[in-house]
């Protein structure tokens, strides 16, 4: 049996492969929360779709395979295989999505997403290796190719949660980190059930993994910034919206002159009657004016001549 090595760069390319598993699930799941919240039932989840299938699953796998290799055997991939792997990772993901984000999604749509999204994740693990071909003769254990199918299927099931439930930036990256854990595991746990024997079987075809996945891995990187900077936006532009703009309310221009000052004006006080009394008349009627000197009458006596 040859030894085969799943770490011959060190802790490199399993935390590279970590890291990107990460960021494209923090991406998914924040392209999921704006299907959510009401926006294009078509582009968010395709978006979601292809940053946790291509970024957080297929590149996670190949950057892992990076790292892979096999004693005095040579390793090749198969370029259209390769593809169809990552084809399938986002396709099974959107499939998932679809069934949790519809608008009266069913009671039991969770479990069902999450078996066909996990299962399908599995697939595309094991598409992958199939596009490996080597001078070696590879065989897995089916208990831990069974172990990984249920791992899969956890994963699945526990993003697609996430997926429906998360809401707020710091509950997203917590989940984003389990879901990350969840991917490498399903990953290396499917791995380590593989064993190698010397096959003698030459050159094997197809394109070495230096000039097929670092390509890819650049181009997906591009496209996982693409998204990131695509996602940044929509939230800025979110939190910049105003509120709506209230009409003006027209008031008469005589309602902002100040009234004139009001000048208290002076009390009328009704006449008091003058209760003094007059010789041979009754009291003296303040509608008369003021009392007038009293001169006694006298008499005119005509004059003789």
């Amino acid at each position: 049996m040859l030894e085969i090595h799943h770490f011959s760069y060190g802790w490199l390319t399993p935390a590279l492969a970590y890291i990107m598993s990460f960021v494209g699930s923090l991406l998914g799941l924040q392209c999921a929360a704006r299907a959510r919240s009401g926006g294009n039932r078509l582009l968010w989840p395709a978006l979601a779709a292809l940053a946790i299938g291509g970024t957080g699953i297929w590149v996670m796998h190949f950057i892992a395979m990076l790292g892979f290799s096999i004693d005095t055997a040579q390793i090749r991939y198969d370029v259209p295989v390769t593809l169809l792997s990552a084809v399938a990772a986002v396709v099974v993901v959107g499939i998932g999505l679809a069934a949790v984000l519809a608008p009266r999604p069913h009671p039991l749509s969770l479990v069902a997403g999450g078996t066909i999204t996990g299962l399908g994740v599995a697939g595309m693990h094991y598409v992958g290796m199939y596009a490996m071909k080597s001078d070696a003769a590879i065989g897995y254990d089916m208990r831990f190719v069974a172990l990984s199918l249920v791992v899969a299927v956890v994963a699945a099931t526990a993003a697609l949660w996430f997926t429906v439930h998360v809401r707020g930036m710091v509950a997203a990256v917590g989940a984003a980190l389990i879901m990350a854990v969840a991917v490498c595991g399903m990953h290396y746990t499917g791995m380590a059930g593989m064993h190698a024997h010397p096959g003698g079987h030459g050159v094997p075809p197809g394109t070495e993994a230096v000039h097929l996945l670092a390509p890819l891995i650049v181009g997906s990187s591009l496209v996982t910034m693409v998204l990131l900077i695509a996602v940044s936006l929509t939230s800025i532009e979110h939190d910049m919206d105003l509120p709506p703009v209230r009409p003006a309310t027209v008031r008469p221009v005589a309602d902002d002159i100040a009234p004139p000052p009001k000048v208290p004006q002076p009390k009328a006080v009704a006449p008091q009657p003058d209760s003094r009394e007059r010789p041979g008349r009754g009291p003296v009627d303040a509608a008369e004016g003021p009392p007038t000197a009293y001169w006694p009458a006298t008499r005119q006596v005509p004059r003789r001549r």
